[in-house]
């Protein structure tokens, strides 16, 4: 067992607590002090027998999450007290109404919305997807909630190195999935890269090293380089008499990653590793004209990029995020990312919304109020799956915006790729809800026209209109998204009054009781989600007496058909713990448990895999890295199971492979002969595409491992004219 020294860990929570404290001093005031100090104390009380998986005492956590909030996110004392207290309901005896009667309502709320969903719920859902949930219904009153709860994750991800393998990848990719796109939303940059990379950390863990591995054996010729570029901006900024810092910092290592995978490049070749970012200390009524003029000098000593100039200034982005900025040609031909804004703008960059609302008196830009209000009609909808919910809400927090002008030349802003019917459902839902057309630059357009920056536009409604469900497959705002399927519901709950009433004499015609447990099987027969979508297909004529005359038919030849309910996915689970682990071996000669290798992803032994227990096709296998992986991982937590590959060389295994390169005389026929005759390697499909002196080819191979793979890769790297040979994904989802 081991030792605990209990009066060093009391000196530790004293040091970390006068941390929290220094902290917390430029947002204090009277009477502050005593306040945290109580919420503290109350924290340490509740906490005193607790501990982490890491073995430290459990108040270390409330404290750094206090600490995150104070000092990254720039929160005053009540999130302070609702971070230092936003694990006492959940895992001691204090109640909300005790913290209400001590610290008031506003905190108990707080501390309400960051208390997990207690109750059992449908396993079809995510208990994730509902948490989630809760915390969006409390950000519509106090977006506190959120940032608190930003806080919390940021530290659960620093301390994640302690947790077991499967919650690592559950909670690394719920992290990917929503809380690094939020934490972008609300203008959290620092801490939106932060989580990118951590998460990146767990589910790409060679790839991570091998990039941070490089980073920091070119720091010193990365660096050489800032100093030399930057020399002569400095000197032209202060001959100007411009008060300045300026320096170069390195890109994110997840977006260093993006960027390899999208140009599919080595980490050799991706040149902008760094943004040298100017933040100018002037005052308020100067800024822009500051910034234009640091611009103006970095362009007559660097050729800027025409397509690369994003002017955030004269128009912030949604999350009140102000910065100009432009790529320009330095020395050794290399394009330089620059960063252009004043001391404002770079702590709305930094702290995003606790800054945007210390600015607000000061501005009128107020997107993130304009967002919120879209949240609460979003919500406004509580019999929306919560999935669906997710996924509608996702879409619209990490996509690039664009401008558009009404026909009074009102500005607003949407998401890149919206079209006319998201805008009409932007000005108001009604207006959305009677659309029938759209003038854009005064040209007559339909519904489903995708906008561009700077189209002004006119909406055409009319009285007969209704939402109709093709809407879905072409809007892509969430508030669009929320509203039509609000009113479809809404028709389709009446005409499944009317489909009842046909289906209860269909089925007393053909003596098959209306029971549930009969509805549920003809749902299944029907492959249908609800009784209300059987009641609805009943209404419209889409299932008739003849199609449930061949549903007995089938029933009665085989009693169980279909027949699979949520217990399968228990049984699985319960039979691969019963075993001497609660690890699935792949490989071994397992005659109870099904298992299949997913095709949206061809696993390899020695790839980083999981499995997913799925409802009729037993545990599929994915790669951690898989395309739909975090999806998967985020939203259903509960059917992840660990997996590990057996010792074995005799079984192959498909994977894909993308070779480019010039297109000389017999290259493919010296791609075919390195994988079949050198290397014996059997081939299931090759196709190779030339267009201008350039192939790009994709095989299907046969290979034991992932170092069979790299073998392979290496010699078809070897072949004249291939300039380029990587593994690929493919990318449809198929879970």
């Amino acid at each position: 067992m081991i030792e605990i020294d209990v009066e060093g860990e009391k000196k530790e929570i004293q040091k970390r607590y006068r941390a929290l404290l220094k902290a917390c001093k430029p947002t204090m005031e009277k009477g502050d002090k005593r306040q945290i100090r109580q919420a503290f104390e109350l924290s340490v009380d509740a906490h005193k027998n607790m501990r982490r998986k890491s073995g430290e005492p459990y108040i270390y956590h409330p404290i750094a999450v206090a600490q995150i909030a104070a000092e990254e996110i720039g929160l005053g004392t009540t999130s302070i007290v609702c971070a230092l207290l936003h694990d006492v309901v959940e895992d001691t005896e204090l109640t909300l109404e005790d913290i209400e009667r001590e610290y008031g309502k506003k905190v108990a709320n707080i501390i309400d919305g960051l208390t997990k969903i207690a109750g059992v719920f449908d396993q079809t859902s995510s208990i994730q997807a509902e948490n989630f949930r809760k915390m969006l219904l409390t950000l519509a009153d106090d977006v506190r909630v959120i940032l608190i709860k930003l806080a919390d994750r940021l530290h659960n991800m620093r301390t994640l190195e302690s947790m077991p393998r499967d919650k690592q990848l559950k909670i690394s990719s719920e992290t990917a999935y929503l809380y690094a796109p939020l934490a972008h939303r609300l203008g959290l940059y620092s801490i939106k890269s932060e989580l990118e990379d951590l998460s990146m950390k767990f589910t790409e863990a060679s790839t991570y090293k091998l990039i941070a591995q490089k980073l920091n054996e070119t720091k010193i010729e990365r660096n050489k380089f800032i100093n030399e570029f930057i020399k002569p901006i400095e000197e032209k900024l202060t001959s100007q008499g411009l008060s300045y810092s300026i320096y170069g910092r390195p890109k994110s290592i997840f977006s260093i990653w993006k960027k390899m995978k999208s140009k599919g490049v080595p980490f050799e070749e991706v040149f902008d590793l760094f943004a040298i970012r100017i933040i100018l200390d002037s005052p308020l009524e100067d800024e822009k004209s500051d910034c234009w003029k640091s611009y103006s000098i970095v362009t007559d000593q660097y050729i800027p990029n025409p397509d690369r100039l994003r002017d955030w200034i004269s128009s912030p982005k949604g999350n009140g995020y102000e910065s100009l900025h432009t790529t320009v040609m330095g020395p050794k031909g290399r394009w330089v990312e620059i960063q252009i804004r004043s001391k404002r703008m770079n702590e709305i960059a930094e702290k995003g919304f606790a800054a945007h609302w210390k600015y607000k008196e000061q501005s009128n830009e107020n997107g993130l109020d304009v967002w919120i209000q879209n949240v609460r009609e979003m919500l406004s909808n509580p019999e929306s799956n919560a999935l669906d919910f997710l996924d509608d809400f996702k879409m619209n927090l990490f996509t690039d915006e664009i401008f558009i002008f009404t026909p009074k030349g009102t500005l607003m802003k949407l998401p890149f790729g919206s079209t006319a019917l998201d805008f009409a459902f932007d000005i108001h839902t009604d207006i959305g809800a009677k659309c029938i057309g759209a003038k854009v630059n005064h040209k007559l357009v339909p519904l489903s026209y995708k906008l561009q920056n700077g189209d002004q536009v006119e909406i055409i409604t009319s009285e007969k209109q209704k939402p109709k469900e093709e809407w879905l497959n072409f809007v892509i705002t969430s508030k669009a998204k929320a509203k039509i399927k609000i009113t479809l519901r809404e028709q389709k709950i009446q005409i499944a009054e009317a489909g009842k009433e046909l289906l209860v004499s269909k089925l007393n015609a053909l003596k098959i009781p209306y029971n549930p447990q009969q509805l549920s099987k003809i749902c299944l027969y029907f492959d249908l989600n609800s009784v209300l979508d059987l009641n609805y297909q009943v209404a419209i004529g889409k299932i008739d007496l003849k199609e449930l005359r061949a549903f007995q038919i089938a029933e009665k030849k085989q009693p169980d058909n279909k027949n699979v309910d949520v217990e399968s996915f228990n049984q699985l689970a319960k039979l691969i713990k019963s075993k001497d682990s609660d690890m699935l071996m792949i490989g071994e000669e397992v005659d109870k448990i099904n298992y299949k290798l997913s095709p949206c992803c061809n696993p390899i032994p020695g790839d980083d895999v999981f499995g997913f227990v799925t409802a009729t096709e037993g545990i599929k296998i994915h790669r951690t890295n898989c395309p739909n992986a975090i999806k998967l991982m985020s939203n259903f937590g509960y059917r992840i199971v660990k997996v590990k590959w057996t010792e074995q060389k005799e079984i192959a295994f498909l994977t894909g492979i993308k070779i480019t390169g010039i297109d000389d005389v017999g290259v493919v026929s010296n791609i075919t002969r390195v994988i079949s005759s050198d290397l014996k390697v059997n081939m299931r499909s090759i196709t190779v595409d030339s267009d201008d002196g350039i192939f790009e080819g994709t095989l299907m191979v046969y290979v034991n491992d992932t170092s069979h793979l790299a073998i392979l890769l290496n010699r078809l790297k070897q072949v004249n004219g291939v300039l380029s040979v990587t593994r690929f994904d493919s990318e449809h989802l198929n879970v």
